[in-house]
C-alpha cells in the first residue's frame, strides 16, 4: 500500500462498495492497494481506531487478493506450497499461513479458507496468481481462478460487531469461534461470514457477491447504527494490527520475490513464525532451507517491545548497552497505544541478542529542534492487546 495519492482516483479501480465510502470520506484521504482506490482514513484515524476499540467499524478488503483452489489435488497442491499442514485444516475452518522459496525465505503470508474436501480460497495482499500456478506444476487435477475482482469482501471489527451481525438477522452467528466460517442466505444468495480479522480483536469478515455489496453495506449500517458503527481505512488498522503484534508485508518483511539484496527478506523462523512450520508433512517448498535453519537457529528473531517513556520509536535502531556501541537490531513498527498505554514496537533483534539487555535510541522533533533519547526496552512474549471477547463463543454483547 502506497502513501496518499491526490490521482489515484483517476488511475484506479473502485471497490464495489466505494459509492458508500466515497461518500463518508470527508478528508478525500485516498491511497493505493492492488490497483484499487483504497481509504487511508475517513475522517481521523485515531477517531477511527477507537471505533474498532470500543464499538465496530468496516474495513474493505476487496482489494485483498483471493483464489479458488479446487480439485482432486487441491489439497495436496496446496500442501506442497505452504509450511503448514493443510491436511490438517477442518471444513469451514481458516487457517493462518506463509510460502516460501526454496532458499526457505518468505513469499507472502494469508489466510487458507477450506470450503470443502476438494476447495479452497487463499487470501493474501499481494498478487499470487504466477507463484500458484509454478504450485499447480504437476497436479493432474486442480484448478486456480482469480477471484479478486469477482468476490467483495468486508471486515467488521469491535466489541459490538457480533451484536450487529446478529441484528442483522444472521442467525446462529454467535456461534462461531475464532476461525469458523459459516454461510447465510442474504437476498436469495450466499453471504459467507469469517469470524477472522486483523485487528486482534472480536471481528468478522463478510464475502459477497460484488452486485450485493451496496445492499450488504446499507444494511449492516442500519442494523449498527445504535452500535457506534463508522468506517476505518488503512492507518487504523495499521495501530490496531500493532497492538495485536501482527505483521504487516513492508513493515515486519519484505516479499522474498520483489527484494533486490541478498537476504532483505525473511524466513518463519526470524518473524517468530516457527509454529507454521511442520516438518511431519510431505515436502513442501523451502523445506530444507528452513530445517538447516532450525538446527543452527534464526540470524534475527521478530521481538515485542514495551519502551519506556512515550515517544514512539519508530526507524528506532536497538542496541546491547546503553552507551549505544553494538548495535543488535532496528524496529519495524512503533506507536503510542491508547488501548495499552504503552509505548509498544516490533523490532527484528538479533537472534544471539534477543535475551539480553536491549535500549533503543529514538529520535524525535520538538518545536523544530531535533532530540535523542536512549531508553530501556522491555520483551513482552505475549500480544499487547488480546481481550477476552475475542476469543470468547458466544461473544458478549456489548
Amino acid at each position: 500500500m502506497n502513501a496518499i495519492d491526490p490521482y489515484a482516483g483517476e488511475r484506479l479501480k473502485t471497490s464495489p462498495f466505494h459509492p458508500r465510502q466515497r461518500a463518508l470520506n470527508v478528508r478525500d484521504a485516498w491511497t493505493s492497494w492492488n490497483g484499487y482506490q483504497f481509504a487511508l482514513h475517513y475522517y481521523d484515524a485515531e477517531y477511527e481506531y477507537f471505533c474498532i476499540r470500543n464499538a465496530c467499524a468496516t474495513y474493505d478488503i476487496s482489494p485483498m487478493q483471493k483464489y479458488e483452489i479446487r480439485g482432486r489435488d487441491a489439497e495436496a497442491m496446496l500442501n506442497r506450497m505452504v509450511t503448514r499442514d493443510v491436511a490438517k485444516i477442518k471444513p469451514n475452518r481458516v487457517a493462518y499461513c506463509v510460502w516460501c522459496t526454496d532458499a526457505g525465505r518468505v513469499i507472502d503470508d494469508g489466510t487458507i479458507f477450506k470450503l470443502a474436501g476438494d476447495r479452497f480460497m487463499l487470501t493474501c495482499g499481494s498478487p499470487c496468481a504466477a507463484w500458484l500456478e509454478k504450485s499447480a506444476f504437476g497436479f493432474a487435477e486442480v484448478q486456480v481462478t482469480d477471484l479478486s475482482d469477482a468476490l467483495a469482501a468486508l471486515s467488521l471489527q469491535g466489541p459490538t460487531s457480533g451484536a450487529v451481525l446478529k441484528k442483522l438477522g444472521l442467525n446462529g452467528v454467535e456461534n462461531a469461534k475464532p476461525f469458523d466460517i459459516q454461510h447465510f442466505s442474504f437476498h436469495c444468495h450466499e453471504l459467507r461470514v469469517s469470524r477472522t480479522g486483523f485487528t486482534g480483536d472480536l471481528g468478522y469478515e463478510l464475502w459477497i457477491q460484488p452486485d450485493l455489496a451496496l445492499e450488504l453495506w446499507d444494511e449492516l449500517y442500519a442494523a449498527g447504527e445504535h452500535h457506534g458503527i463508522h468506517p476505518y481505512g488503512e492507518a487504523a488498522t495499521n495501530m490496531a494490527r500493532l497492538e495485536a503484534g501482527f505483521i504487516m508485508p513492508g513493515m515486519e518483511f519484505n516479499e522474498a520475490l520483489k527484494t533486490v539484496r541478498f537476504e532483505h527478506d525473511q524466513t518463519p523462523f526470524e518473524l517468530n513464525l516457527g509454529w507454521l512450520v511442520d516438518f511431519s508433512k510431505p515436502h513442501f517448498s523451502g523445506r530444507r532451507a528452513l530445517l538447516a535453519e532450525q538446527e543452527r537457529g534464526p540470524r534475527y528473531t521478530l521481538t515485542k517491545l514495551d519502551i519506556e517513556g512515550n515517544r514512539p520509536a519508530e526507524d528506532a535502531r536497538i542496541y546491547a548497552n546503553k552507551r549505544c556501541t553494538k548495535e543488535v537490531g532496528y524496529v519495524t513498527s512503533a506507536m503510542w497505544s491508547p488501548a495499552v498505554k504503552a509505548n509498544i514496537a516490533l523490532a527484528m533483534i538479533e537472534t544471539e541478542h534477543a535475551q539480553g539487555e536491549l535500549w533503543a535510541e529514538i529520535h524525535y522533533e520538538k518545536e523544530l529542534r531535533q532530540y535523542s533519547r536512549v531508553v530501556r526496552c522491555q520483551r513482552k512474549d505475549q500480544p499487547f492487546w488480546a481481550p477476552a471477547r475475542a476469543k470468547a463463543t458466544p461473544p458478549p454483547d456489548c
